[in-house]
């Protein structure tokens, strides 16, 4: 089991930049793909950018292609995500997930574990 914990978040204007970081327990972090994902108000929670075991392969929603950049660190057991010009509609709690599959997959249904989510904020 894997215990992740979300951080980084806030509120800025829009066009600025945050960095999102998850923090993963346990010894095996390099073994999950992992991914962020985002809930509005009133909408389903929705893919935002996926990331393999190793690193080597990542997936992204079109729209934060391009601005969005997700990584890892195996070593410090933390992935994160680089978010710059952001804009009013990436409002949303946060989530990131952990998942045995080996690919960067996109669908939610593939992640067994979950943080708690942080919320974002951008304002025009």
């Amino acid at each position: 089991q894997v215990q992740l914990v979300e951080s980084g978040g806030g509120m800025v204007q829009a066009g600025a930049s945050l960095r999102l970081s998850c923090a993963a327990s346990g010894r095996t972090f390099s073994s999950y793909s992992m991914g962020w994902f985002r809930q509005a108000p009133g909408k389903e929670r929705e893919f935002v950018a996926a990331i393999s075991w190793s690193g080597g392969s990542t997936n992204y929603a079109d729209s934060v292609k391009g601005r969005f950049t997700i990584s890892r660190d195996n070593t410090k057991n933390t992935m994160y995500l680089q978010m710059n010009s952001l804009k009013p509609e990436d409002t949303a709690v946060y989530y990131c997930a952990a998942t045995w599959f080996r690919a960067a997959t996109i669908r939610r249904d593939d992640y067994k574990y979950w943080g708690q989510g942080i919320q974002v904020t951008v304002s025009p």
